[in-house]
């Protein structure tokens, strides 16, 4: 079996934090989101090849994140696209890699800004099982949540409707960014031939399952989808469960920090309260109250209270005055 992670999106619901880097790489404790996924990819034997699938902007990034990794299996795969605008949409993306990379095999596709808290072998061990194209399911938990996602109706764990983004969905239970294909399901240019939308997995769902059986493997438990600064706190805050990360080399001089607060090496922090936020690598904090922030690293903020703010990299910010 070979992987794909998908890598290419530019996160602009997350700038300035993203402007320069991949959110794959933002920080979740003591790992990258996408760390999490190599890692897990690593230790599978089923898994022979993890293509990373990136765009041009951040190709370079990506080759010194994994040169510098102990994962052995990640290689690069890039599209050619530098902004948004130029994207050919996941499947445009996935049937272009497909026949780039040459792939003749089964194949596992998976998100690399999806923090997930089930384990991908036991998704293999469910595909294996059922020797059908299978996608993990979540219960979102809300109708207007469930909006934004691909809508799942099940018999037992065969899927006998799907609909993308529905306007008035009758359930919670949504797809995912992580499948898995048989050899003979990867129908990418099959599908895109007939005109039909490249843009999101889930409209392959929906043609897909049309066509043959679908299963899907269900979970409880913890899912983030990482494309917005609250769900990034949101991811934050479950893999600390409550407490609190402060690099060894962090400074911290009478500083009151709430709960999931994460700060990062070089951090210096002075007269201070802090709760539910991320501090980068050497930011300065003088005499704030952040609540739910976002600061990014040689970031100077003092005398100010914010709450909900993202501050870019190398913003200077005092009394609300930034440059």
């Amino acid at each position: 079996m070979q992987a794909v992670v998908l890598a290419g999106g530019y996160a602009t619901r997350l700038w300035p934090i993203t402007k320069h880097r991949p959110k794959m790489f933002l920080p979740v404790g003591e790992e990258t989101v996408i760390d999490r996924i190599f890692e897990q990819l690593e230790a599978d034997d089923r898994i022979d090849e993890v293509f990373v699938s990136t765009n041009e902007r951040f190709a370079e990034d990506f080759e010194q994140h994994l040169e510098a990794s102990p994962f052995e299996k990640p290689r690069l795969s890039v599209e050619d696209t530098t902004a948004e605008d130029e994207k050919f949409g996941v499947i445009g993306a996935l049937a272009q890699l497909v026949e780039r990379e040459g792939i003749d095999d089964d194949l596992l596709v998976i998100a690399g800004d999806n923090l997930i808290s089930f384990a991908v072998s036991d998704f293999i061990d469910f595909f294996d099982e059922k020797q059908n194209p299978v996608l993990a399911a979540y219960d979102v938990g809300s109708l207007d949540r469930a909006k934004s996602y691909g809508l799942v109706d099940l018999d037992g764990d065969v899927i006998v409707d799907f609909q993308e983004k529905p306007d008035n969905p009758k359930s919670t239970l949504v797809s995912i960014a992580c499948y898995a294909f048989p050899e003979d399901s990867i129908l990418f240019d099959e599908y895109l031939d007939a005109d039909n939308n490249p843009d999101e997995p889930g409209w392959f769902i929906q043609w897909l399952f049309s066509r043959q059986e679908v299963n899907a493997f269900t979970f409880e438990g913890a899912w983030y989808d990482i494309g917005t600064p609250e769900s990034y706190l949101d991811a934050v805050a479950w893999s600390l469960g409550g407490e609190n990360l402060v690099a060894e080399s962090a400074t911290l001089d009478n500083v009151t920090l709430g709960e999931n607060v994460l700060i990062m090496p070089g951090a210096t922090l002075e007269n201070a309260a802090v709760d539910q936020s991320v501090i980068f690598a050497n930011a300065t904090i003088e005499n704030c109250d952040l609540r739910e922030c976002i600061i990014d690293e040689e970031t100077h903020v003092a005398n100010v209270n914010l709450a909900g703010a993202l501050i870019g990299a190398h913003t200077h910010l005092t009394n609300g005055n930034s440059k």
